[in-house]
């Protein structure tokens, strides 16, 4: 009888009571309050489905006024928190910054675990493809893996393949679907965009030795902490592996890229990959350039604990 003010209700419930109740249900827990976000959003995705048009004007409101405030809160909540992160680190003198850590930590802190990974690697991509261009100075614990390797080569000629496929299949599929050429070359841009995101990444982020802690790092896409007094021996070898459950590459590209350190551990560790992905590992090979004085600084550590 009375469409306008059921229209209303709904909408007030939806975007403003459920979300309220959710988050006095939350305050007192470790559920971090941001997650208050998503039910909003879901109802406005409700809203939109269940109102007519025509009784949608409270509803393009929230949309056109609010919202962005929402989006724009969380935004600078993220920031504010990375750069505490920062300041962090660089007060902590015998911690490397680690941009890509920070940024895990802190939306660990205030996003929803489900999100959190795709997230990070989402902004990782852009921040070091297109925004940290900086030359990274190595310390003395830190080892590059990326000059000699020859996988930034491999890289870079994948994107240069993508970029010339994309324009002839772009022209192909013109002439059958306009659109089905543009969702396709969307995809390979952003795959181009996405490769050289990972490619920046691996000048970036080094391998290091800190607090008794061996942090292993592939750009973005692998990464594990290793405690020295885990390991087992390590070796300087170039010879063929068999990767298998207990040994695996520290490289996303395995048996395409070489190596030329064996790490063997004493128990079980844990490797992350893209999007969060584990793997166990009780024996890790990757690529150091310069392998003898990682082996060298490593056996000093472990003599050192001793």
């Amino acid at each position: 009888m009375n469409p306008d003010y059921l229209a209303i209700g709904i909408t007030f419930d939806l975007l403003l009571t459920v979300p309220f109740i959710y988050f006095l249900l939350i305050r007192k827990t470790n559920i971090p309050k941001t997650t208050v976000v998503p039910f909003i959003i879901l109802g406005v995705v409700l809203c939109s489905i269940i109102l007519p048009s025509e009784n949608q004007q409270y509803l393009n409101l929230f949309k056109t006024w609010i919202l962005p405030i929402i989006e724009l809160s969380v935004l600078s909540y993220v920031i504010y928190n990375v750069r505490k992160g920062i300041k962090s680190y660089k007060q902590k003198k015998d911690l490397s910054f680690d941009f890509f850590t920070t940024l895990k930590n802190t939306c660990y802190e205030i996003l929803p675990k489900n999100v959190v990974i795709p997230v990070v690697t989402e902004t990782a991509v852009f921040y070091y493809g297109f925004i940290y261009w900086k030359k990274r100075e190595l310390k003395e614990n830190e080892f590059s893996y990326h000059k000699d390797s020859g996988t930034i080569t491999l890289l870079i000629a994948i994107i240069f393949i993508i970029a010339i496929e994309t324009v002839v299949l772009h022209i192909l599929l013109t002439k059958w679907s306009s659109l089905a050429a543009w969702i396709l070359t969307f995809l390979s841009i952003y795959s181009g965009i996405q490769i050289f995101g990972f490619v920046k990444s691996m000048f970036k982020r080094p391998i290091s030795i800190e607090n008794n802690k061996l942090f292993l790092r592939y750009g973005i896409m692998n990464e594990t902490t290793i405690e020295l007094k885990k390991i087992d021996n390590i070796e300087i070898s170039s010879k063929d592996i068999e990767l298998n459950k207990e040994t695996r590459k520290l490289s996303f590209l395995g048996d395409l890229e070489s190596h030329n350190i064996i790490i063997h551990l004493k128990e079980e560790n844990e490797l992350i990959g893209l999007y969060g992905i584990k793997r166990g590992y009780k024996n890790l090979a990757l690529y150091v350039d310069n392998k003898v004085e990682f082996k060298n600084r490593i056996n000093n550590a472990l003599q050192h604990r001793v």
